[in-house]
C-alpha cells in the first residue's frame, strides 16, 4: 500500500520542489496543499485548497495520511523581519497548532517542520543545536521570527511526548534555488541579487543593501528535499530538532561578487549602507544529520548558484 503523504505549502518554494522531486516516486501517494496560489500541475498530485489557519479545513486534510511535511508559512525577506516583525509570528503560530493537533488526533505517524536558523547567536564557528539556549537573547531584529520558531519546536516536542507521532524539526540555513522568490521585496539575499544582477543592463551597477559584512550559510534546494526522504526513511525517536545547511559561511559582499561572476556580465557593485541588513555570521555545524540520517550536501555554492542562474533565464 502507498503511504500517503500531505505536503502543507506545495505552491511555496520548499513545498513545490518537494512535490516536483516526491511525485516521481511510485510507493507515495501525495496530496498538495494550495490557498492563494495556483495548485501544482501533476497528473499524479491530488491538489486541495484550504486554509490551514481554519480548524474545518486543517481537519479535512489531515484525516487519512501517514506523513505530514509541514513547508507551509508566512514569509518574506528582511525587509518585512525589519519593519514589521509581526509579521511571522500570529498566523504561523496559529497554522502550526491546528496541523499538529490534528496530527496526533488523527494519528499521522511522521510530521517534518521547517523550522529555520534565525534563533542561535552570532558565532565565528560552526553552531550545533545544542548551542541554542532558552536563556539567551535572540538578535533583536529576529526577536519576534525567532521565539515563535522556538514555540513551534517545543509544540513539536510535545506532541511527541503524548502520542504516537514522530517529529522531525528541521533549522535550516537560507535555502536557493528554483522557484524561489525573486521579486525584491519578499526575496532572500540570493534571490533579490540574483534578480538585480540579471535584470541590470551590461556594463551597469548594482546596489546592494548594507556593506555586505554579514555571512549566510546557503544550500541548494534538492539537499534540503533530499534531506527530507532521509528523514522519512532513517529516523527512529519519536523528536528531533536538526541542522541541515552547507555547513559554511560565505559574506554576502563575495556572493554578489560570485553571482556577477557567474553571471558572465561585467557590472558594478555599490553598497547602499542607508538601506537595512541583518549584520549577523551564522554558519551550521551539520555532523548530527550525517551522523543519524546519512545525509551531507552534495551542490557546492558555485555549481547551485550557475543551476538557479540557468533556470532563472529559463522561467523568466
Amino acid at each position: 500500500m502507498k503511504k500517503k503523504v500531505l505536503i502543507c505549502g506545495s505552491t511555496g518554494f520548499i513545498g513545490k520542489n518537494i512535490v516536483d522531486n516526491l511525485c516521481k516516486r511510485e510507493d507515495l501517494e501525495l496530496i498538495a496543499v494550495y490557498f492563494n496560489s495556483e495548485p501544482v500541475d501533476y497528473p499524479n498530485v491530488k491538489s486541495i485548497r484550504a486554509d490551514l489557519t481554519r480548524v474545518e479545513d486543517v481537519e479535512r486534510v489531515v484525516k487519512g495520511v501517514d506523513v505530514i511535511i509541514q513547508a507551509a508559512a508566512t514569509t518574506s525577506g528582511s525587509k518585512d523581519i525589519i519593519e514589521r516583525p509581526y509579521y511571522h509570528v500570529t498566523d504561523n503560530a496559529v497554522m502550526n497548532s491546528l496541523i499538529f493537533r490534528a496530527a496526533h488526533e488523527n494519528g499521522v505517524s511522521h510530521v517534518i517542520f521547517f523550522s529555520c536558523s534565525v534563533m542561535y547567536q552570532l558565532s565565528q564557528t560552526p553552531l550545533k543545536e545544542t548551542d541554542f539556549k532558552a536563556s539567551d537573547e535572540i538578535f533583536p531584529k529576529y526577536f519576534g521570527v525567532g521565539w515563535t520558531k522556538v514555540y513551534i519546536e517545543k509544540m513539536c516536542e510535545f506532541f511527541s511526548r503524548i502520542g504516537k507521532t514522530q517529529f522531525t524539526v528541521i533549522r535550516h540555513s537560507n535555502i536557493y534555488g528554483p522557484f524561489d522568490k525573486f521579486d525584491l521585496e519578499k526575496s532572500h539575499v540570493l534571490g533579490a541579487t540574483i534578480t538585480k544582477v540579471m535584470s541590470a543592463e551590461e556594463k551597469g551597477e548594482i546596489v546592494v543593501w548594507g556593506a555586505g559584512e554579514e555571512e549566510r550559510d546557503l544550500l541548494y534546494i534538492s539537499d534540503l528535499v533530499n534531506f527530507v526522504e532521509q528523514s522519512i526513511l532513517y529516523q527512529k525517536s519519536k523528536f528531533e530538532i536538526v541542522n541541515v545547511g552547507l555547513g559554511k559561511s560565505i559574506a554576502i559582499k563575495d556572493l554578489v561578487k560570485k553571482i556577477v561572476e557567474l553571471s558572465g556580465k561585467k557590472l558594478k557593485i555599490h553598497f547602499d549602507l542607508s538601506k537595512p541588513s541583518i549584520n549577523t555570521r551564522l554558519c551550521l555545524d551539520i555532523s548530527k544529520a550525517k551522523q543519524i540520517y546519512n545525509w551531507e550536501p552534495l551542490v557546492p555554492l558555485d555549481q547551485g548558484i550557475k543551476n538557479t542562474i540557468h533556470w532563472y533565464k529559463s522561467y523568466y
